[in-house]
């Protein structure tokens, strides 16, 4: 018998220049569809006059956005797999939710596969088995400590950070039974691919994230604060270094400060607005530099991109921040993880001084690590077979 699984992702519809942040969720999908599985695509459209506004701020409204999302989804089979659901208590209108499903058929699957924590706890309980993958380790059981979260209560949890659950972490575990999973990557879409002549080193990012307060501490979850330490770097480094990161009308302002440094920057947008130009930047790169938000680096969250398992799929070695131990990540097999300058200049160095075995390596780690059939595979497993958290210290649990 087959398995019908209704993923939710964290609101695509409202983001239709991600097309990073579509990946991730696409991953999942392609992964559950190779396993035989059939898959329905949740969507929430908030029809409020909030909502509606910002939408007219950013000159798109619900219909457009729709139907953007459709031709992404297009490409890789899930234009008809769309379910809507109102998150707030406005009907959809009909025009909208043509040739859609609606929440009581998603409700049918055999299990929610749930990679947004804000999906209402009203929807999570009109499915028979729920799994909920957590995406931001430590910032999403900090909200839920503090109650700014209050997440809908599952049958099982997931977190891709490695640390959430265990005494390494710098955060508590809300009385909840997290299982570790790597973010998964679909690898027939991502083959491996030669750089381009010259190209750099690159990542795609956002800088700003505000601040995050636990206790008696103030944690960063800008991006940019974890940059700044490293801003020097191309003056003693030989190799490339670019970022795209999505800076609208500051652009300007931040290209004339970090090109001195030796920077090249691109706007997010223009690099990465869909799938398809997403995969292209990573797949043109030489590898991935990036740092972490510093909040991921002080609570230890043994947190590793999604986007850097793309890079490595396609055969690109990465140089990331260092965010915790693990049990599988090398430190200098097509993965360098560093925690200071001279760690990431020495990453870079030994990246390049034998590229192309750097470069095999990469591909394998993703082969071994994060191939989307056993990822998946294995979450889907355990969610369908695992009883229910004997736990019942549930914070931040609605």
């Amino acid at each position: 018998m087959s398995v019908t699984v209704c993923l939710a992702p964290a609101q695509t519809i409202e983001y239709p220049e991600g097309g990073g942040h579509l990946w991730v969720y696409l991953q999942w999908a392609l992964g559950l569809r190779a396993l035989g599985c059939r898959v329905i695509w949740l969507e929430g459209i908030d029809l409020s006059d909030r909502a509606t506004a910002k939408r007219r701020r950013h000159r798109t409204d619900a219909q457009t956005c729709l139907v953007t999302l459709k031709s992404r989804l297009e490409a890789y089979g899930f234009a008809d797999a769309i379910a809507l659901f109102s998150l707030n208590e406005e009907p959809l209108p009909r025009d909208l939710t043509e040739g859609c499903l609606d929440l009581e058929a998603a409700a049918e699957a055999d299990l929610l596969l749930n990679l947004w924590h804000s999906l209402p706890a009203s929807v999570v309980r009109r499915f028979r088995r729920s799994a909920l993958v957590d995406t931001d380790p430590g910032l999403l059981q900090i909200g839920m400590t503090t109650g700014e979260l209050q997440v809908a209560r599952h049958d099982v949890y997931f977190s891709i950070g490695e640390t959430v659950g265990t005494p390494a972490a710098e955060f508590p575990d809300c009385g909840l039974e997290w299982q570790h999973t790597p973010p998964p990557v679909f690898l027939t879409e991502w083959p491996q691919a030669r750089a381009e002549s010259g190209a750099p080193y690159t990542t795609v990012t956002h800088w700003w994230g505000g601040t995050v307060r636990f206790g008696d501490k103030l944690f960063s979850n800008d991006k940019l604060i974890g940059f700044l330490e490293y801003s020097q770097l191309p003056a003693h480094t030989p190799v490339p270094l670019e970022q795209a990161i999505s800076l609208g009308r500051f652009y300007e302002e931040w290209r004339a400060l970090l090109a001195p440094l030796g920077w090249r920057l691109r706007e997010a947008r223009d690099v990465s607005a869909t799938p398809e130009q997403y995969r292209a930047y990573i797949q043109r790169s030489r590898g991935e530099f990036s740092c972490a938000k510093p909040v991921y680096v002080e609570l230890v969250t043994g947190w590793i991109s999604d986007r850097t398992a793309c890079y490595l799929a396609s055969g690109k070695p990465a140089v990331v921040q260092y965010t915790g131990p693990s049990r599988y990540l090398p430190e200098a097999e097509g993965l360098f993880r560093f925690k200071s300058m001279d760690e990431a200049l020495r990453g870079l160095a030994q990246a390049e001084s034998d590229y192309e075995r750097q470069c095999r390596q990469a591909r394998a780690l993703a082969e071994e690590h994060f191939d989307a059939r056993r990822v998946v595979g294995r979450v889907l497993d355990r969610a369908l077979a695992e009883p229910i958290s004997r736990r019942t210290r549930t914070a931040g649990i609605a």
